[in-house]
């Protein structure tokens, strides 16, 4: 066996050369006002930048206007190139490359309109993400809807690589559009996009080859996909090393390994329960019943566990040869380390990065003996009070932290 490699080594995904291995991982802003990016979220991934990682990713960019799980999400369109740009150009500054996440909600939207009566989704029938938004029933794709989508993807691609993005990751994991292909409670189809992980991953591998044919030779091209969805009746680990192989087969750069869903399953998320104030704080008294019930069937937690993916991302890098980044439960340079040991080429983080942007250059700096023994762990707890933070003017921060500036919030990135 090979000598693991350095986290601090480069690493190269399809066209694109990152300075190390260590990863920003798409996380909810809430710094997108309208839909629009704001100097907030600018100074957000500016500050990962210059504290030292190789590429910060831009999560939740919406394909279309339907494709948006809320209002104030981010969408890529002639509209959001010029402030994603000024984000870009401030994370190329200091050196690091900037990904955007690009996604479909599916049938799990909370918009107030769409352009269909019902929303669409792998199968149709009752929604019951439309129990938090009136929306109780949803409407099976039809083959020439799945083609303007994949065309969708593509073209947000483009947009990306206009507004100055150095990769994208296709979002096929978490209960989204995608991923309610994948996922075996979503897809109920008889045709042949249903069925086996082979059949049900048809429409996600149709994404990633419009994608790739779109920007594939200029822009890494990046896919995020469940491990487990943690969840009786589920997809497993199993099921994602097929759909991996798949994926490699049709020429993805990297896939981003994560794991449970946003409804049935989001403790499996994030490792944990989530906070008492994430129910306490919805307006919605049918999202507050939605999400009690959903804290009845939530596992009983002793402690959190560091790495908690890295039994059910063991399968997937031993089905495929490429590119993959661990995800989950990653809050030291030990963790770290272990991951590269495991065989994986680079580790993606996100509440550590909350917590302190600058936690990657401590790292490194504790791994050339140049810091005190204490840099090495994050001093963040898990408790996943961010989660509720993103909800608040400043949008996501460490709830261990001073607030995000709200006045920058409100002002839109140029």
């Amino acid at each position: 066996m090979s000598a693991a490699p350095s986290p601090f080594s480069p690493l190269r995904i399809g066209p694109v050369t990152l300075r190390n291995r260590l990863i920003k991982s798409a996380t909810n802003e809430g710094m997108t006002p309208g839909g629009v990016p704001s100097r907030m979220l600018v100074q957000l991934h500016e500050r990962i930048a210059a504290g030292g990682a190789a590429m910060t990713t831009v999560a939740y960019c919406a394909v279309s206007a339907d494709g948006r799980t809320f209002v104030d999400q981010a969408q890529l369109n002639p509209a959001t190139v010029a402030p994603l740009r000024a984000l870009t150009d401030a994370v190329h500054r200091h050196g690091a490359a900037a990904c955007a996440q690009i996604t479909h909600g599916g049938c799990f939207t909370f918009l107030p309109e769409l352009s269909t009566r019902r929303p669409l989704s792998a199968s149709g029938g009752f929604n019951k993400v439309g129990m938090m938004s009136g929306r109780f029933f949803k409407q099976a794709m039809t083959e020439r809807d799945m083609d303007a989508y994949a065309q969708q993807f593509a073209q947000a691609a483009r947009v990306a690589r206009e507004a100055g993005f150095d990769a994208v990751e296709i979002h096929m994991g978490h209960g989204y559009l995608l991923s309610q292909f994948l996922s075996p409670l979503y897809n109920r189809r008889r045709d042949a996009y249903g069925g086996s992980p082979d059949e049900r991953a048809r429409l996600p591998r149709q994404v990633l080859r419009a994608v790739l044919d779109a920007v594939g030779r200029h822009m890494a091209v990046l896919c995020k996909i469940g491990v487990t969805e943690g969840v009786k009746g589920g997809g497993t680990a199993d099921d994602a090393a097929t759909i991996a192989r798949l994926l490699e087969a049709d020429g993805a750069h990297m896939l981003v390994l994560s794991g449970g869903m946003n409804v049935e399953s989001v403790w499996q998320l994030f490792g944990g329960p989530m906070p008492a104030e994430a129910r306490a704080n919805v307006s919605n008294p049918i999202v507050r019943c939605a999400m009690s019930l959903q804290k009845l069937t939530e596992p009983t937690f002793d402690g959190f566990r560091e790495m908690y993916f890295l039994e059910h991302s063991r399968k997937v890098r031993e089905a495929v040869r490429m590119p993959l980044a661990y995800l989950g439960g990653v809050r030291s340079l030990a963790n770290v380390e272990l991951a590269m040991r495991e065989g994986f080429d680079a580790v993606a983080m996100a509440r550590a990065l909350v917590f302190d942007p600058g936690f990657v250059g401590q790292l490194q700096l504790q791994a050339v003996g140049s810091a005190a023994q204490s840099a090495t762990q994050s001093g963040c707890t898990s408790c996943n009070r961010c989660v509720v933070m993103m909800y608040t003017p400043g949008g996501t921060s460490c709830a261990l932290q001073p607030p995000n500036d709200a006045a920058l919030n409100r002002i839109a990135a140029a």
